[in-house]
């Protein structure tokens, strides 16, 4: 035989080879689909007791994807709209921001030219019925209240309303409408050239608002942002690739995925950004996760800003959903996401041991982590190099941040946890304000004669001990001096967003921050990462 045909003969069989391997694997396919159809079918017919056939599945996929990674989830379809909602940008309802004081709902401030606004609906207002039906003082839960108040677009909700000097129950008939949902908590400037941005999520809408904020601030004469990413749980990939391209110039890469079967997709900057040349100091905490963490590194990578604050979540992990024909929800994790330099996000796994992963940041803390920078230790397989300068930075899971900020123990003591467990802080605020809420406005005519004069009474400390007292909190006078200065801050803040908004709020909050109080001392020392 010669050599052309023992090569063709090779390729016969190679390929008769591969297609005898294909066609064993799609059949294996086959068997395990049966296997599952066959052990839900016999469950079904025989099991002793009777069994709801939808749980059943129900409980069947969620257990395959717990022996899969942390993040995959199964959600069903009762739940998937109130997952989906919040990175949405908007919702139906009657558009009030509200607590609960005492069992009752109670209005904190209705949405600027929103549907109760346009009745009449006012801050401090409690909603004691909706519909006719009571759900002041029945100890209804707060996902069935705003089961209630919540509807479709154009459809009316009979709310009962008790209103501080006002006798007896006003009805109020309000159509529901679309509510913003806003990602952006905050946007202010701190002097005449530094700016501060707080992301809580990234929606749908984010990037629309980070345009319109950055743009208002920046014609304000912004040179610096402080962009503060603290505690964001992070959202779509988009929106944070969208915000990382403010930033960054032209051709400049900010994230890559990659999976077994995802190859690999690169995201680059569009060199279109509205804030490409001031400095940039963003703000990270240990529950900074996903999509900021993609910002973070994408800034700290291609070294354009400072990151301030301690290691990141960790989560890097790229979720695709799935809709099944029920309207229920596969989030199914197909890649995982790399910054710049090549570092994987995502903190290592085992996989199916949840348990162990949801130690982490207990672990964190029991190591030292979280309090001192010298207790994180990096093999020199996980050091990377900055794209433009070559620093140093560190892959094995999270960001790690440029300058380190270490968790204060101190600050926050025993009986501050325990106040704040308690909901006594948020409660003392909710009731003073209630009770002063008019004198309040009319003394302070704006937020900065507020912030300038504003000091939080005796009487509102003397509440809060008082509801610490039926709480039995206990603690030691010298306990109560380190925890009034943190409170206080606390209370100011609380005050300052039921009077105006949660912007006014973060301006006051800030100030008990200490990676935001580091990162406006490098600014101000103008030293450089």
């Amino acid at each position: 035989m010669n050599i052309r045909k023992l090569l063709l003969c090779g390729i016969f069989i190679a390929a008769a080879s591969t297609a005898s391997a294909q066609n064993a694997l799609e059949q294996e396919e086959v068997n395990q689909l049966r296997k599952l159809q066959f052990a839900e079918y016999a469950i079904k017919r025989l099991y002793v007791d009777t069994l709801n056939e939808s749980k059943l599945v129900d409980d069947a996929i969620t257990g395959m994807l717990k022996g899969l990674d942390p993040h995959s989830t199964y959600t069903p379809q009762k739940d998937v709209q109130k997952l989906t909602e919040p990175l949405q940008g908007s919702f139906e309802g009657i558009g009030v921001q509200f607590n609960m004081a005492e069992d009752t709902l109670l209005v904190i401030q209705p949405v600027s030219n929103g549907p109760s606004e346009k009745v009449g609906i006012l801050a401090g207002d409690r909603i004691v019925t909706v519909n006719d039906t009571a759900i002041a003082g029945v100890k209804m839960s707060k996902e069935e209240i705003m089961r209630r108040l919540r509807g479709p677009k154009g459809s009316k909700v009979k709310l009962g309303i008790v209103r501080r000097g006002v006798q007896g129950v006003q009805n109020f008939t309000v159509t529901r409408d679309k509510i913003p949902v806003f990602s952006i908590d905050a946007a202010y400037m701190i002097n005449d050239t530094t700016g501060y941005i707080r992301i809580n999520t990234f929606g749908a809408k984010t990037h629309e608002e980070f345009v319109e904020k950055i743009t208002t601030l920046t014609d304000k004469g912004m040179k610096n942002l402080v962009l503060d990413l603290q505690g964001n749980g992070g959202g779509y990939l988009q929106a944070a690739v969208d915000i990382a391209n403010e930033f960054l110039d032209s051709g400049e890469l900010i994230v890559y995925t990659e999976g077994r079967t995802a190859h690999r997709t690169e995201y680059r900057a569009k060199g279109n950004g509205r804030f490409r040349f001031g400095r940039v100091m963003v703000l990270v905490d240990e529950y900074t996760a996903s999509a900021s963490e993609i910002v973070t590194g994408a800034v700290q990578d291609n070294d354009r800003g400072t990151v301030v604050g301690r290691r990141t979540f960790g989560k890097g992990l790229v979720q695709r959903p799935i809709d099944l024909p029920d309207g229920s929800l596969i989030r199914l994790t197909i890649a995982h996401y790399y910054s710049p330099s090549g570092r994987c996000i995502q903190k290592p796994y085992e996989m199916g041991d949840r348990t162990n992963y949801d130690k982490d940041m207990l672990n964190r803390l029991n190591s030292g982590e979280l309090t001192s920078a010298d207790s994180v230790h990096f093999a020199d397989s996980l050091k990377f190099r900055t794209l433009k300068k070559g620093r140093v930075v560190y892959g094995g899971g999270g960001i790690m941040p440029d300058v380190f900020v270490s968790l204060d123990t101190t600050q926050y003591t025993k009986l501050h946890r325990s106040l704040a467990a308690k909901s006594c802080i948020i409660n003392t605020n909710l009731k003073w304000v209630d009770k002063y809420r008019k004198k309040l406005k009319k003394e302070y005519t704006d937020f900065n004669d507020f912030r300038n004069r504003f000091d939080v009474p005796d009487e509102m400390i003397e509440m809060m001990l008082e509801d610490a007292k039926k709480q039995n909190i206990e603690y030691t006078d010298s306990e109560l001096q380190a925890t009034l200065p943190v409170v206080k801050v606390q209370l100011k803040g609380l005050v300052a967003r039921d009077l105006w908004d949660m912007n006014e709020y973060y301006q006051i909050a800030n100030y008990n921050s200490l990676i935001y109080r580091k990162a406006m001392d490098i600014i101000d020392s103008h030293e450089e990462y």
